[in-house]
C-alpha cells in the first residue's frame, strides 16, 4: 500500500473540491434537507485558534454523515466580524478596521480550507458585508417604528399607538415622548466596564476582579447612553412560543430560563418631609398609579406584595437616580466613597451571595405605605439599578440576602408569614 502523504494529497483533494464545488448546498432538492451552523469566528486575530476547528471537526462529521446518508446539506460559513474583538485587533495593529477584519477574513478561509472542512463556500458571509448588514440595519428600523400590542400579542406600527389624552393634552413633545417610551428599539442609560487605559467597553467576560483581562487596567461602571431592544414588551410571547418549537424539552427550559416570567406589583414608597405625606397619600388617592414615578417616590416591584408589613428598609443602588437627592449633608462624603467604590465592581461580584454585604445609609426614610411607619433608605451594590426599578424594598426575614444585610447593619427583622 503506498504511504499516505497528507502534503501531496490533500491539497490535491482539496483543490478538487474547490474547482467542482462539491459541497455545493443543491438549489433544488427533494429529498430531505439538513442544516448544519458553526459558530461563526471572530476575525480578531492573525489566524484560527486550535479551538475553532475542535469544534468544526464536529460539525463536519454530521454534514459528511448526513451527505452519505442522501440528505440535501446546508453547510455555510461566516465571520463575526463586527464589534469589540475586530475593533481592539484594528486599535493593536493601527490599522483600519475594515482593513484589518478583510485581511484576517482570507487568512480564515484559507485555514479553513487547508483544514478540508465541507462547506458551502458559496453560502459564505461576514457581517460586515453591505448586502448583509443592510438588512440587519432594515431590522432595527421595523423595530424602531413598532410597539407591542398586548392584547392582539403582536407588534404594531408606532403611528398605530393609542395616546392617552392626558398625554395628548401635553402637546406634540409629550406624544413623542410616550411613543418613545413604547418603541421595541429605543435609547436609555446602561451601564457599561469602561476602561479608561484602553479606551474601550468591556464584555463582562473581559474583565476580572473589576480589571481589564487584557493589561490588567482599572475598570469602571460608568453609564453610556446606548440602543436598546424592548425584549420585556413581547417575553411573554417569547415564552409561550416554544411550545410550538420542536426542540428538546431541556434546550426549551433553558430558554425560558433565560427568558425569564416573574408576575408582581410596583409599588411606591414616598420619600420627602414627614408632614407631606398625607397630601401626597390623598393625591395618589384620587388619580390612577402613576405610568412613571417621580422624585416624591422610590418605585419597587415585588413578587411578594403581601410581605410589605416585613419591609423594614429600602435599598436602592448605587447608581440610582435619586441617590443626591436623598443623601444627607452629614452622610454625603461616605455616600460619594461608596459609590465610587462600587463602579469598580462588575455585576457578577456585586450578586455573589458568598461576599460580605456591604452599604452605607443615605440619612433619608420612605413611608411604608402598608403601616405608614418611616423606614430608612441605604445604598447597597448588591441591587444592581439594571434589574427592575433599581430599588428594593427589603424584607429580611424572607430574604437571603436582605437578611444577611440586616444582620451586618442591626437593622430590624419582622416575620409576616411562618414559612413550611
Amino acid at each position: 500500500m503506498p504511504r499516505y502523504n497528507p502534503a501531496e494529497i490533500e491539497p490535491r483533494w482539496q483543490r478538487y473540491w474547490d474547482e467542482n464545488k462539491t459541497f455545493r448546498t443543491p438549489d433544488t432538492v427533494e429529498m430531505e434537507k439538513v442544516y448544519i451552523l458553526d459558530m461563526f469566528p471572530y476575525p480578531s486575530g492573525s489566524g484560527l485558534h486550535v479551538g475553532h476547528p475542535e469544534g468544526y471537526t464536529a460539525t463536519d462529521i454530521v454534514a459528511r454523515y448526513s451527505r452519505m446518508r442522501g440528505k440535501s446539506v446546508l453547510h455555510p460559513m461566516g465571520y463575526d466580524a463586527f464589534g469589540l474583538p475586530a475593533e481592539e485587533y484594528a486599535i493593536k495593529t493601527n490599522t483600519p478596521p475594515r482593513e484589518s477584519t478583510e485581511a484576517n477574513i482570507s487568512t480564515f478561509r484559507r485555514q479553513l480550507k487547508m483544514l478540508g472542512f465541507s462547506y458551502d463556500w458559496d453560502r459564505e458571509l461576514a457581517t460586515t458585508d453591505v448586502e448583509y448588514f443592510r438588512w440587519t440595519q432594515w431590522i432595527f428600523l421595523v423595530l424602531f417604528d413598532t410597539w407591542f400590542d398586548e392584547d392582539l400579542k403582536q407588534g404594531r406600527p408606532i403611528s398605530e399607538l393609542p395616546i392617552p389624552a392626558s398625554v395628548d393634552a401635553d402637546g406634540p413633545s409629550a406624544v413623542a415622548a410616550y411613543r418613545d417610551e413604547h418603541r421595541l428599539a429605543y435609547q436609555s442609560d446602561a451601564l457599561v466596564n469602561w476602561c479608561p487605559a484602553l479606551g474601550t467597553v468591556l464584555a463582562n467576560e473581559e474583565v476580572i476582579d473589576g480589571r481589564s483581562e487584557r493589561g490588567n487596567h482599572p475598570v469602571q461602571r460608568i453609564p453610556l447612553r446606548q440602543w436598546m431592544l424592548r425584549i420585556t414588551a413581547y417575553a411573554d410571547r417569547l415564552g409561550d412560543d416554544l411550545e410550538e418549537l420542536n426542540w428538546p424539552d431541556g434546550i426549551k427550559k433553558l430558554q425560558r430560563d433565560w427568558i425569564g416570567r416573574s408576575t408582581g406589583a410596583e409599588i411606591d414608597f414616598f420619600v420627602g418631609q414627614e408632614e407631606d405625606f398625607s397630601q401626597w397619600k390623598q393625591d395618589r388617592a384620587a388619580g390612577d398609579f402613576l405610568r412613571k414615578a417621580t422624585d416624591s417616590e422610590i418605585r419597587v416591584y415585588t413578587t411578594r406584595p403581601d410581605t410589605l408589613f416585613g419591609a423594614t428598609y429600602m435599598v436602592i443602588a448605587p447608581e440610582h437616580p435619586l441617590v443626591d437627592k436623598l443623601t444627607t449633608e452629614d452622610q454625603a462624603a461616605a455616600v460619594k466613597k461608596y459609590c465610587s467604590e462600587a463602579a469598580f465592581k462588575s455585576d457578577r461580584d456585586r450578586q455573589d451571595d458568598k461576599t460580605k454585604k456591604t452599604g452605607v445609609f443615605t440619612g433619608s426614610y420612605a413611608i411604608n405605605p402598608i403601616n405608614e411607619q418611616p423606614i430608612p433608605i441605604w445604598i447597597a451594590d448588591y441591587v444592581l439599578v439594571s434589574y427592575g426599578t433599581g430599588a428594593i424594598m427589603a424584607v429580611p426575614a424572607h430574604d437571603t440576602r436582605d437578611f444577611q444585610f440586616a444582620e451586618t447593619f442591626n437593622l430590624p427583622i419582622i416575620p409576616v408569614y411562618q414559612p413550611s
